[in-house]
């Protein structure tokens, strides 16, 4: 197990190192936005230019809270927090949610004062540059962001990036409304600031919305765990992988369990042998960490069981509730019978199983039946 917190500990160290490291180059050009814009803004009596320099401010804050975030997170697991900090990150991106809402709200509350009282603004050809230059500078911010983001698979870095770029086609309105003005003498100011801070509100919402997805729990990601049970079934003994679960404990910081189909003319020795190999090598081409693998016996040798098998698995998956059937395994002399069945939402496990019981019961008077409900996590099929 040593070998393999070291393993962990390196990728997730160069991860925070590129996560800090863009995140101080956001902050930087943020408040060189912000100084420049608030400068402008001031001088031009700009409502549109004074709020989005305040949307820069709020992303250089979101870009400070997602350093100490993932400073935070980085802290090694301990006594009272075994699975470690990786959530705090989760949390940090709820604070900045919240900010950006806030600068929303702030920012619409004064373009409503600005409609209500109209001040005409004063531009000069230098401001207009300026701004042009500001929209080419968060263009390659959020490309940049962005790509750091998906690189390390940092939720913060993609949010922050793609927020990046729409910042730039909200200064790119500022500064079409500057031009306008210049050409016609028509001032959409107000009408461009009240804009803004509903995307800005939006964008808040969306955030806040995606974080607590986060927090409740998503399913998991369809690539990861199709590649997970690929690794299982590759090993020539395992007939199947099945109820593949993963934990998450933040980002790139997972837990699973599973259990796999084994011919039961297997030793302990030999499941013992099979499931440290098959842990080790998830592990190393995913990263995650296969903590608890439960087994499901197959029968071998017996015609009737097969029979019975495939009789079981046409009446269950005649339901278009049921999303799959395995782990089945009968013994015709003992008169006993188990298998699970994946269930879809659509209906409640109790009235699944209420409905698969009378027609087994039906079907194999005598048998005693059991039959186990599995919720549809990861079932891709």
């Amino acid at each position: 197990m040593k070998n393999n917190q070291t393993a962990a500990e390196t990728p997730a160290i160069n991860r925070d190192k590129v996560i800090i490291r863009t995140s101080v180059i956001g902050i930087l050009a943020n408040v060189l936005l912000v100084a420049f814009k608030a400068f402008i803004g001031i001088m031009s009596n700009s409502i549109a230019v004074i709020l989005d320099a305040v949307n820069n401010l709020s992303d250089a804050l979101s870009s400070i809270i997602t350093i100490v975030g993932t400073k935070l997170s980085g802290r090694l697991p301990d006594k009272k927090h075994p699975f470690g900090y990786g959530r705090i990150e989760y949390l940090s991106a709820m604070i900045v949610s919240g900010i950006v809402l806030y600068a929303g709200i702030t920012s619409a509350v004064e373009s409503v004062k600005k409609n209500i009282q109209p001040e005409k603004p004063d531009y000069s050809v230098v401001s207009l540059v300026i701004i042009a230059v500001a929209v080419a500078v968060k263009i390659i911010l959020g490309r940049y962001v962005k790509a750091k983001g998906k690189q390390v698979n940092s939720g913060s870095l993609v949010a922050s990036g793609s927020d990046a770029m729409f910042d730039a086609i909200l200064s790119a309105s500022v500064l079409a409304s500057a031009i306008i003005f210049m050409l016609t003498g028509i001032s959409l100011e107000a009408y461009v600031g009240a804009v803004i801070s509903v995307i800005i509100i939006k964008s808040g919402i969306e955030m806040m919305i995606e974080t607590l997805n986060e927090i409740l729990g998503m399913r998991a990601d369809k690539e990861l765990t199709d590649k997970i049970k690929s690794l299982l079934t590759e090993e020539p003994e395992v007939q199947g992988a099945y109820d593949l679960v993963l934990y998450n404990y933040g980002p790139d910081k997972n837990l699973a369990s599973v259990h796999l189909e084994l011919p039961d003319t297997m030793s302990v020795r030999e499941v013992d042998r099979i499931t440290r190999k098959l842990e080790a090598r998830v592990y190393k081409e995913t990263g995650v960490i296969l903590t608890g693998v439960g087994l499901y016996s197959i029968n071998t040798g017996d015609d009737e069981a097969a029979r019975l098998q495939n009789e079981v698995r046409e009446k269950v998956m005649s339901h278009d509730w049921a999303v799959q059937f395995h782990g089945f395994y009968v013994d015709t002399e003992a008169k006993e019978m188990t298998f699970d069945v994946v269930m879809s939402f659509d209906i409640s496990p109790k009235e699944g199983l209420e409905i698969l019981h009378k027609e087994m019961s039906e079907a194999y008077p005598g048998y005693n039946i059991t039959i186990a409900p599995d919720v549809d996590v990861s079932v891709t099929e």
